[in-house]
C-alpha cells in the first residue's frame, strides 16, 4: 500500500509540473507608439521603467498597467538601451552608440541631469547593473583591444572609467551586445558577471567589483559577428544561464544556450530553447526561468534544465521584481507585456 502511495503521489507530482509549464501566458500591457524597448528595470513588485529608441523613457507605478511616457529633450536621437531604476523617484539610463551618454533622475523623469558622456566615435556600451544603491558598473565595446567598464559608488551621481585599470583584454571581433542590457550581472558580494561574442563567446568573471577578471569559455553559438551570449542570468548560489544565437537567424536553436554551476564548465540542458533569445531572467528566488527574444519566449520550472514555448510573440527584453511577484516583457513598437502565472 505504501508503495502505491508513493508512486501515486510522484504521478501526481509529475502531472502538476507539466501543468505548471502550460499554465504561463503573456498578458498585453501597452503597445504603439513605436519605440523599441530594450532597456527594463523593476525595482519593487509595483514600480517599472523601461527605456529605448528615439531618447525614450517611460515609468509605470502600477505593474505596468498604465505608463507615463516622455521623450528626454535634446536625446531625442539617443537609444537608451540598458537602465538601472532603485526607486519610482530615481533612476539611470545610458545610451548605446555614440555619444554615450548616462543620465539620472531623482523626480521620476521630470527632469534628467547628464552625469557622463563620451564622443569618441567607437564607444558603445551595453549594459548596466548595480550592486545596491551605491556600487554600480557599465561595460562598453573595446576600445584598443580593452572593454570599456566604468564604476560608481554613490549611485550613478559620478562615473569613472576603470578600462585601463582593470585591463579586459578582448580578442579581435570579440564584443557585448546590447540587445536586452542584460548581458551583465551583479551579485551583492562584489561579484560579476559579463558574457561577450562575435568571433568568441566568453563569460567574464570577477569577485572584487570589477577589478580583476576571469574569462571563460563558452560553447554556444559563434563565429560571426551576429552570434554569441546576448544575456546572462545568476541564481543566488551562482548557477549561470548564457543565452542568445544569432539575431540574423533567429529561428536557429542550435546551440543557443548554456549552463553552468560555477562559470567555468558548460553544458546544453535537457531541452532546447526555440530559438535566439535576448534576454534571460530568473524569477525571483525560485528555478523558474524566462528567456525571450525576437523568436518568442520560453519557461522553465527547473533552473534552465528543461523549457516550453509559452509565446511566439518578438520581444527583446524580460525583468523580474526581486520578490519575481512582477515580471515584465518589452519590445519592438512599444509592446510591454507581463508574464501570468
Amino acid at each position: 500500500m505504501k508503495r502505491t502511495h508513493n508512486l501515486f503521489t510522484a504521478l501526481l507530482m509529475q502531472v502538476i509540473c507539466v501543468a505548471g509549464l502550460h499554465a504561463q501566458q503573456l498578458e498585453k500591457l501597452h503597445e504603439g507608439n513605436q519605440v523599441s524597448i530594450r532597456g527594463m528595470a523593476l525595482p519593487n513588485d509595483s514600480v517599472a521603467w523601461v527605456s529605448g529608441s528615439k531618447g525614450s523613457v517611460a515609468l509605470s507605478v502600477d505593474s505596468g498597467k498604465t505608463w507615463q511616457w516622455q521623450t528626454i529633450e535634446g536625446d531625442e536621437k539617443l537609444d537608451f538601451r540598458s537602465i538601472a531604476a532603485f526607486s519610482d523617484s530615481v533612476a539611470v539610463v545610458v545610451s548605446a552608440g555614440s555619444p554615450a551618454v548616462i543620465l539620472r533622475t531623482v523626480d521620476r523623469g521630470a527632469s534628467w541631469t547628464k552625469v557622463y558622456e563620451d564622443d569618441r566615435d567607437s564607444i558603445f556600451f551595453d549594459g548596466i547593473s548595480f550592486w545596491d544603491d551605491s556600487t554600480g558598473l557599465a561595460f562598453g565595446d573595446p576600445i584598443g583591444g580593452l572593454m570599456q567598464l566604468l564604476t560608481t559608488s554613490d549611485g550613478g551621481q559620478t562615473w569613472s572609467n576603470i578600462s585601463e585599470e582593470a585591463a579586459v583584454k578582448l580578442l579581435k571581433g570579440e564584443a557585448g551586445f546590447a540587445a536586452s542590457g542584460t548581458g551583465i550581472r551583479t551579485l551583492g558580494d562584489g561579484s560579476v558577471w559579463i558574457g561577450t561574442g562575435g568571433s568568441k563567446a566568453r563569460l567574464w568573471y570577477s569577485y572584487n567589483y570589477g577589478r580583476s577578471w576571469t574569462p571563460y569559455n563558452v560553447p554556444i553559438e559563434q563565429g560571426g559577428n551576429s552570434q554569441g551570449i546576448f544575456s546572462i542570468a545568476v541564481t543566488t548560489d551562482k548557477k549561470v544561464i548564457a543565452v542568445g544565437g544569432d539575431y540574423v537567424n533567429d529561428r536557429n536553436n542550435n546551440n543557443v544556450i548554456q549552463l553552468s554551476a560555477n562559470g567555468s564548465v558548460w553544458k546544453a540542458p535537457r531541452s532546447r530553447l526555440s530559438g535566439y533569445k535576448s534576454g534571460v531572467e530568473v524569477i525571483g528566488e525560485t528555478q523558474q526561468v524566462i528567456a525571450t527574444g525576437t523568436s518568442g519566449t520560453d519557461f522553465s520550472t527547473d533552473d534552465g534544465e528543461t523549457w516550453k514555448n509559452i509565446s511566439d510573440i518578438s520581444l527583446n527584453v524580460v525583468r523580474s521584481s526581486p520578490s519575481g511577484n512582477l515580471v515584465l516583457l518589452a519590445g519592438g513598437d512599444g509592446k510591454v507585456y507581463r508574464l501570468i502565472f
